[in-house]
C-alpha cells in the first residue's frame, strides 16, 4: 500500500531513503560535468579519428548496458551500435572468509561476435572494474585488432588491463556521497537482501553514458550539437529542482507519477526509439527501486504483444468496484494502466488553456522562455489537439474500449538526447518515490 502522506514529508523521505537514492539522482548533472571534464583530461579532446568505426560494441551490465542501448537509440540507423550483455556466469571464490561474499557480477563473462575485428570499436564500461569477464573481453578484442575504450574506476583491475591492451582509459565518476548509508533494523536492504546482488547506484547511468556520448560525438557516430552534453547536465539539474523532496506532490511531477502508478500494473509504451529506451529504463528502475513489475514495449508492436492484458483479469472484466467485495479484509485489486512516453517537437498551439505543464514555451535549448518554470515532460491532456500517429491513436482507442487508464507523457525537446534525458530523469525520480512510499 502506498503511504501518500510520506511523499509530502521531506524529513520522512530522508529517513526512508536509506541508500540516499534521491541524493544520488540530484547529483546527476554534476556527475555528467565531472565525467566530461575527466574524459577530456584523459585524452579524449586530443583524439583525431581517421573515420567512423564500422560498429561500436558496448559491453557491460546493469546501467552500463543501458547506456549502450541508449546510444543505439540516439545513433539510429546511421551507425551500427551493438550492446553486448553478459553471456555466462561463474562462481568467484571469496578471498577472505571474514568478509561478505563476492559480488555475483564479478563472475560474469562476455563474448565478442565472430565478425568483430580491426574495423570495429569496443567500449567497456564498469562501475566496479573488477569483472574478470570484462578483462578477458578486452584481451580478446586486442587479439582481434579492435580499437578499445575502457571506462572504469582508476586503479581497478579493468583500468589496469586497459593499459595492457593499449585502450583509451576513461575514469568512471562515482557518486559524490561516499559515506556509509545507515542500515535499517533488518540490515542494509531488509530481510530479503542478497549480499552478492547489491542495489546499483540509480545515477550510475549518467557516469556511463556521458563519456560514451562524448566519445561517439568525437567519432561522428552520434550527430550531437557541440553543446548538447553540457545542456543535458543542465536539464538533469532542472529536473532535480522540480522533483526535489521538499516540493509538494501537486507541484512535483515525479511524486505525482509515483502516486498515479500505485496499485497498478503498468504497461510502459513508447513511440520511437528514444522514448523506447526511456521506457525500458523505467521498467528496470521500477523493479529495482519499487519492487514493481512492469512491461515495456514499443509502438506499434506493443499493441499486439500486450493485447491479452486488456482482456484478462487486470482489465475491465475484473470489476474492481464489486459492491459485495469486503473492503476491510480484501486488499484493493491491481489495475492495469498504460503509461505512454513520447517525444513531440512540434510547436504548441497558442491560446489560453491550450498548454499544460511541459507544453508552455517554445521548444528549444534549456532556458528558453517558459522552460525553466514549466519545463520537462508532463502529462498530455486527454483532449490535446496535436496530431498523433496512427499507433498512438489506436493505443488510446484500445485503452478506452477496455476502461483502462492511459496516461501520456511527452518531452517537447527537439534534440533527441535532451528528450531522453528529461524522460529518464523524471521516471527515475518517480521509481524512487514509489519505492520509498510503498515500503513505509
Amino acid at each position: 500500500m502506498l503511504d501518500d502522506t510520506l511523499l509530502d514529508d521531506p524529513a520522512a523521505l530522508r529517513r526512508a531513503d536509506h541508500d540516499r537514492a534521491l541524493l544520488a539522482l540530484a547529483g546527476s548533472g554534476a556527475r555528467v560535468r565531472t565525467a566530461l571534464r575527466l574524459a577530456e583530461s584523459a585524452g579524449l579532446d586530443r583524439l583525431r579519428p581517421d573515420g567512423r568505426p564500422r560498429a561500436v560494441l558496448v559491453a557491460g551490465h546493469g546501467s552500463a548496458l543501458t547506456a549502450g542501448e541508449m546510444l543505439a537509440a540516439l545513433a539510429g540507423t546511421a551507425s551500427l551500435v551493438v550492446p553486448l550483455p553478459p553471456t555466462d556466469a561463474a562462481p568467484v571464490p571469496r578471498a577472505d572468509r571474514a568478509t561478505a561474499p563476492a559480488v555475483f557480477t564479478a563472475g560474469l563473462a562476455w563474448q565478442l561476435p565472430g565478425w568483430a575485428g580491426p574495423l570495429d570499436l569496443l567500449v567497456i564500461s564498469s562501475a566496479a572494474g573488477g569483472e574478470r569477464g570484462l578483462v578477458a573481453l578486452a584481451e580478446q578484442a586486442y587479439a582481434r585488432g579492435c580499437a578499445i575504450v575502457v571506462t572504469a574506476p582508476e586503479g581497478s583491475p579493468l583500468a589496469e588491463a586497459a593499459l595492457q591492451v593499449r585502450a583509451l582509459p576513461l575514469p568512471f565518476v562515482p557518486s559524490a556521497d561516499t559515506s556509509d548509508a545507515p542500515a535499517d533494523d533488518d540490515g542494509e536492504r531488509g530481510r530479503g537482501a542478497e549480499p552478492d546482488l547489491p542495489a546499483e547506484d540509480p545515477a550510475a547511468l549518467w557516469a556511463h553514458l556521458a563519456p560514451l556520448l562524448a566519445l561517439t560525438q568525437k567519432l561522428g557516430v552520434t550527430p550531437l550539437p557541440y553543446d548538447a552534453l553540457a545542456a543535458a547536465a543542465d536539464l538533469l539539474d532542472a529536473t532535480a529542482v522540480r522533483c526535489r523532496p521538499d516540493a509538494a506532490a501537486y507541484t512535483n511531477p515525479a511524486k505525482s507519477l509515483a502516486a498515479r502508478l500505485a496499485g497498478t500494473v503498468p504497461l510502459l509504451w513508447a513511440e520511437g526509439p528514444v522514448a523506447g529506451a526511456a521506457a525500458g529504463r523505467f521498467a528496470a528502475q521500477l523493479a529495482e527501486r519499487a519492487g514493481r513489475p512492469a512491461l515495456a514495449g514499443l509502438l506499434p508492436q506493443a499493441l499486439t504483444a500486450h493485447r491479452g492484458m486488456f482482456t484478462g483479469q487486470l482489465g475491465a472484466g475484473a470489476d474492481p468496484d464489486d459492491f459485495f467485495r469486503d473492503r476491510v479484509e480484501e486488499p484493493d485489486p491491481l489495475h492495469l494502466q498504460v503509461l505512454l512516453l513520447r517525444q513531440t517537437a512540434e510547436e504548441a498551439p497558442a491560446g489560453p488553456g491550450s498548454a499544460g505543464p511541459g507544453f508552455g514555451g517554445a521548444p528549444g535549448a534549456p532556458g528558453a522562455s517558459g522552460e525553466e518554470e514549466d519545463g520537462g515532460p508532463a502529462e498530455v491532456p486527454a483532449d490535446d489537439a496535436r496530431p498523433r500517429s496512427f499507433g498512438v491513436t489506436r493505443a488510446h482507442r484500445l485503452a478506452a474500449a477496455h476502461d483502462v487508464r492511459l496516461t501520456e507523457y511527452a518531452s517537447r525537446r527537439p534534440e533527441p538526447l535532451h528528450a531522453l534525458v528529461e524522460l529518464v530523469a523524471l521516471t527515475d525520480f518517480a521509481a524512487v518515490y514509489l519505492g520509498l512510499a510503498a515500503q513505509s
